[in-house]
């Protein structure tokens, strides 16, 4: 795959429940290129979330290598796995976790206070990121003064206001209507396109996954390729 990105080989995650081992990732391959959408569709209980926290160093494999520009993540220490996140990947969640006593501004400058950027120049770059989500009328609104759609948007903004090469995003229109939701998609297609983000988007909605550049199925531990643009 060209200008492959994220290259995970051979990743395994289990727990001890008691006595038992209760296995969520088996022996996964999964390959994502600059500039691609992909989609992760499962049921629920799939290991979707688990895999997410791997891929951002959140959480460790019980075995196999997650290479990053082709860097063992999982090699890199606490302190330089905090910048990798910080400066290499972006997050989106159902729930947006804006900080509520924040304005809209507020909470899409922090990613770039906490990497040292100066107030002048975060608030700069923080509008200019709002105002691509279409919200720049909406900056100084704190989050209950916002609508789930608006509130959403805000949150992209802070997940992709460092320009990160990747975003993880888990169900992120889980909590919207199916109207909000086609606009969340379409923005991360137009941001994708404008910033050449690469998003692994986990989502229970298979048309809204269908839209994207690639998706595939996990089931049973395992990645199955269900269909490619």
């Amino acid at each position: 795959m060209s200008n492959l990105l994220l290259d995970c080989r051979d990743i395994s995650k289990s727990y001890q429940d008691g006595k038992n081992e209760v296995k969520v990732l088996e022996s996964l391959d999964l390959q994502l290129s600059s500039h691609e959408l992909l989609a992760i569709t499962g049921s629920s209980g799939s290991g979707k979330s688990t895999l997410l926290h791997i891929l951002g160093t959140l959480d460790k494999p019980s075995q196999g290598t997650v290479l990053f520009n082709g860097k063992d993540i999982n090699q890199l220490s606490n302190s330089k796995q905090a910048k990798f996140r910080n400066q290499e990947l972006g997050f989106i969640y159902q729930f947006h976790h804006l900080l509520g006593e924040f304005s809209a501004l507020e909470n899409v400058m922090m990613p770039l206070m906490i990497a040292g950027v100066s107030g002048h120049k975060a608030k700069m770059q923080a509008l200019e990121m709002i105002e691509s989500v279409g919200l720049r009328d909406r900056a100084l609104h704190n989050p209950s003064q916002l609508s789930g759609g608006e509130r959403q948007r805000i949150a992209i903004a802070r997940a992709l206001v460092n320009r990160p090469a990747l975003v993880l995003a888990d169900e992120p229109t889980g909590n919207l209507d199916s109207v909000n939701a086609e606009g969340i998609f379409d923005l991360l297609k137009s941001l994708r396109d404008k910033q050449g983000t690469s998003f692994v988007v986990v989502t229970h909605d298979e048309h809204l996954a269908n839209r994207l550049d690639r998706v595939v199925n996990l089931s049973s531990g395992k990645l199955n390729q269900f269909k490619v643009a």
